[in-house]
């Protein structure tokens, strides 16, 4: 199966009104949305396709992230899945309720494949690191996270956003530091409600 490599507004819209049907359905039958891909109205929406989807109160505050870094599945079914999840097994929050969702914000991110980040010590890999563009993967032996690039809004020092991210990981603020960290990036188109 084909990887997705670009998406359209139009097809971005789609998935966001997509992801909100979803989580109601979810919410109102506990069951993940039945659909076909004859149902869905763009062949590369079919392609394998990584997403993020990201919940917001009205006031901006996270509400429910999950996502797939890598591309494994249908892109329209990653981002119902990703949907459902963020609603109701984001661990950070208690699930999302049926008369919530009016006062929730969402947002889809389409992920392009991370390449890895070649780097001979800490200067060097900040040097490489591009702000408010690139959303990073962290990986150490068992101990991995990521950051999709809208983070570094709220942690706008390459510095800041690395001790944060390995602290997601669970491990010292300072571990991006020593070298051993393995490294990805990758970029994000965003669509919103």
């Amino acid at each position: 199966m084909e990887v997705i490599s670009s998406i359209s507004k139009e097809e971005g819209d789609f998935l966001v009104k997509l992801a909100r049907k979803a989580i109601e359905y979810y919410l109102t039958y506990r069951k993940v949305l039945p659909i076909r891909p004859e149902d869905i109205p763009y062949d590369n929406l079919k392609k394998r396709g990584a997403s993020f989807v990201t919940l917001e109160t009205k006031y901006g505050d996270l509400r429910g992230c999950i996502g797939s870094i890598i591309p494994h599945r249908p892109f329209y079914e990653d981002v119902i899945h990703n949907a459902i999840s963020a609603a109701v097994s984001d661990p950070r929050f208690n699930p999302v309720s049926p008369n919530e969702l009016d006062f929730i914000k969402v947002k889809v991110s389409v992920l392009t494949y991370p390449e890895k980040v070649e780097y001979e010590d800490w200067r060097d890999l900040l040097s490489k690191i591009e702000p408010f563009k690139d959303g990073l993967i962290i990986k150490y032996k068992n101990f991995s996270a990521t950051f999709l690039p809208e983070v570094w809004e709220k942690l706008p020092s390459k510095e800041e956003f690395l001790a944060h991210l390995c602290l997601k990981a669970g491990l010292p603020a300072d571990f991006w530091r020593t070298g051993l960290l393995e490294v990805f990036k990758y970029r994000t188109i965003t669509f919103s409600e």
